[in-house]
């Protein structure tokens, strides 16, 4: 079944940091509710494992290598997606990182990473997909934002900045529009390699702690993600807020 002759409620799927944690669990959900994934990410051999599982349980996959930070290899990870099948119906902009530390400490490197590749990178995607849903007047960008962008703790001063970011350059754009719908998630402390590079090793550490006493599965933000791209087109969800019971 080709673009123009599937379903309406097929969608094509584009999601990026897809080899590991949220962008993972959200393909395993989307591919099973019947839409098309397109899956990005640097970690290839977790892509193409990822997409024989999913192919060979009937679902439909496919993956690209993808480093956000870079807008020749975004550009070229949309491309591919519109030449295979017409359209992008929904970019989640997934992919991030969160070494932790003081400011004290000076990580400017790190602080530079995140900046690249949580804001920097969502940039990027939004630009890939923009100009094609525009021309169609329909599309939905959904940028997995955190509940750091709604505090600030001072082990994460920078990863939180990129997080508040997100979510002023995602209602911005949701304003800017009435023909795309542009949705943030953001996910409390949930379970996922986030925390298992660079940082400070007692702050990771603490994190990774919090994690196993409070953290939520990944599977709960990709259903969100799910409950997101199944309503309406006339129906946006603007935010929504995901966390552990437990979690203060």
């Amino acid at each position: 079944m080709n673009s123009t002759t599937q379903s309406p409620d097929r969608k094509i799927v584009l999601v990026t940091g897809a080899s590991g944690g949220i962008g993972e669990a959200t393909t395993r959900n989307l591919a099973a509710a019947g839409h098309q994934v397109v899956l990005g990410a640097r970690r290839v051999d977790r892509l193409d494992r990822l997409v024989t599982e999913l192919t060979e349980a009937g679902h439909r996959a496919e993956s690209a290598q993808l480093d956000v930070t870079d807008r020749d290899s975004v550009n070229a990870f949309v491309a591919g997606a519109l030449e295979r099948h017409g359209r992008v119906d929904v970019l989640v902009n997934n992919a991030g990182v969160m070494p932790l530390g003081l400011m004290e400490e000076l990580r400017v490197d790190e602080w530079d990473q995140m900046i690249d590749v949580n804001l920097r990178g969502v940039l990027h995607g939004i630009a890939g997909v923009l100009p094609s849903m525009r021309e169609r007047r329909s599309g939905h960008i959904i940028n997995v934002a955190s509940t750091a962008a709604h505090r600030v703790d001072p082990t994460g001063v920078v990863y939180c900045a990129t997080k508040f970011a997100v979510r002023a350059v995602s209602e911005g754009l949701r304003q800017e529009t009435a023909d795309l719908r542009v949705t943030v998630v953001s996910p409390g402390l949930t379970k996922t390699e986030l925390t298992h590079s660079g940082g400070n090793p007692e702050q990771q550490n603490t994190v990774r702690s919090a994690l196993e006493a409070v953290g939520i599965d990944a599977s709960a933000i990709a259903q969100a993600i799910g409950y997101a791209i199944a309503q309406p087109a006339d129906v946006n969800v603007n935010e929504v807020i995901v966390q552990g019971t437990a979690q203060l």
